[in-house]
């Protein structure tokens, strides 16, 4: 297998979306068991599955690139909708009264967007890096935290370096997508007395 397939896989595989759909669902269950992961559904639905299909729209009319959206100038109208959708998920887990760890972790989303859309108007920060960095912050507070940190930190760095290796970032792109997610989760996860 090539090198560029390789980034690629890990680019598809790892994706925001994806991880945005899967870690919610997966937190709630290890964190509070099934109804966790009811919990965490609800917050994929919006979180992930809204922007998602956004894209998606976006891609068949021709007016996105790809789902990972590597033209910086087509970034804003999927963005504003995945911060829409993420402001609803919020909203309907604060009222319906999920439990704290989900309501953080969707806080976390909306305060890595906070950063990371302004900063993406003017230079391509990656996404990619971002949201697997926050991820692993996440899930280092449902499993055993120094060894999800250690593994997350190489599963980040591999993101990483296949945004880099297919030309969709720079070093210094990823590095910063990076230490906005893992920063931005952290603070959040700390505020609501999970840190």
């Amino acid at each position: 297998m090539t090198a560029d397939l390789v980034a690629k896989r890990v680019t598809n595989l790892l994706a925001p979306q994806v991880l945005v759909i899967l870690m919610p669902p997966v937190v709630g269950l290890l964190a509070q068991g099934w109804s966790g992961a009811a919990w965490g559904l609800v917050a994929s639905a919006f979180c992930g599955g809204v922007p998602a299909a956004v894209i998606a729209v976006g891609v068949r009319s021709g007016r996105l690139d790809s789902h990972h959206i590597v033209d910086r100038a087509r970034r804003t109208r999927p963005l504003l909708a995945a911060v829409a959708a993420v402001l609803v998920a919020l909203g309907l887990l604060v009222v319906m009264g999920a439990p704290t760890l989900l309501v953080a972790t969707v806080t976390a989303m909306l305060a890595a967007l906070a950063v990371t859309v302004p900063i993406t108007l003017r230079w391509k920060i990656s996404f990619h890096a971002a949201v697997s960095a926050g991820t692993v912050v996440v899930l280092a507070h449902v499993l055993p935290a120094w060894p999800t940190a250690f593994a997350g930190a190489a599963v980040v760095a591999l993101v990483c370096w296949a945004r880099v290796r297919l030309a969709h970032h720079t070093w210094a792109q990823v590095v910063a997508g990076a230490a906005v997610g893992t920063l931005t989760t952290w603070v959040t996860l700390a505020a609501f007395g999970l840190g």
